[in-house]
């Protein structure tokens, strides 16, 4: 237990400082740099057991760091090395959940059953692309999000396209915020608490979609 505590205040640490943890790594890997943040946002967005990665700091953060006077890290290939993770990282996470989490919604299962499926079914033919592009900028739901949506078997032509968008927009926005705000004197002296406010913000649609789904299940209830 003492292990997962010290674990999990290391990992809050490592959020806090995302900016001298990330030098840290630049001055470790050096041009690898570049394959290590790949992973780290295709980890994000492909795999649905990593939804606790914090995308939308680590790109403010990295947006920042390419502003800095004799910067290492690249804008440009920022932009095309992480577009291309978050776009790929998606897709990935589409094809697992439509091959293989029909598997897991078995007939008669507690949480996970053909009910549960045909409920996931019904939202994307209801949302669509909108939700897979919002999803985006929600920590969680944007890994869930194509994993649902490979299971509801949404058409692929439509994910495809709204996983394009979705991924450019969030991955540009934060990139290029961090980059223009990142470094001004203010928000560089009090880095972390920007950090905290992005996790917050970003997390604001979570609650309100929870909100939502409590409110809707109480009424089918009655």
């Amino acid at each position: 237990m003492d292990t997962l505590i010290e674990l999990f205040k290391h990992f809050i640490h490592i959020i806090l400082h995302l900016d001298l943890y990330l030098n840290d790594w630049i001055t470790l890997f050096g041009p690898l740099i570049y394959v290590l943040l790949f992973m780290v946002i295709f980890a994000e967005t492909g795999l649905v057991v990593t939804p606790f990665l914090p995308g939308d700091s680590f790109l403010f953060a990295l947006g920042a760091l390419t502003a800095v006077d004799n910067a290492y890290l690249d804008i440009t290939i920022l932009l095309v090395t992480l577009n291309i993770a978050a776009i790929l990282g998606d897709a990935a996470n589409y094809s697992i959940g439509r091959f293989a989490g029909p598997k897991i919604f078995k007939v008669g299962g507690r949480f996970l059953n053909q009910k549960h499926l045909q409920a996931a079914e019904q939202f994307y033919v209801k949302h669509g692309g909108k939700a897979i592009i919002i999803a985006r900028f929600a920590p969680i739901l944007r890994t869930f999000a194509p994993f649902v949506a490979g299971i509801a078997r949404m058409n692929y032509r439509h994910f495809a396209l709204y996983n394009v968008v979705g991924g450019l927009l969030w991955v540009t926005s934060f990139l290029l915020a961090g980059r223009f705000f990142g470094n001004i004197p203010q928000v560089k002296s009090n880095f972390h608490i920007v950090i905290v406010a992005i996790i917050i913000l970003s997390l604001v649609p979570v609650f309100v979609e929870f909100i939502k789904a409590r409110r809707e299940s109480k009424r089918a209830a009655l």
